[in-house]
């Protein structure tokens, strides 16, 4: 029986676990460097994380609980 021998074209298991390293360790350093540059850049705009309504009723609600009642809104009622 003749021993086996991959094809030449064939990478060898050293071959596939060297590249397999290598794009793991790039895959870590692109998402550590996109990391890196999300907090450079939401340190910069300190206003994205103010916290604020969400729908334009809740903008509505929010200004009629703070607001002062007007002399029309003081007016009794005709009936």
């Amino acid at each position: 029986m003749r021993p086996y021998h991959p094809h030449p074209a064939q990478p060898t298991h050293a071959a596939m676990e060297d590249t397999r390293l290598r794009l793991t360790s790039t895959a870590g350093l692109v998402g550590i460097g996109m990391a890196i540059l999300s907090f450079l850049v939401a340190i910069d705009r300190p206003e994205w994380f103010h916290i604020r309504p969400a729908t334009g009723t809740s903008v509505a609600l929010s200004h009629a609980m703070n607001a002062q009642p007007t002399t029309d809104q003081l007016r009794p009622i005709a009936q």
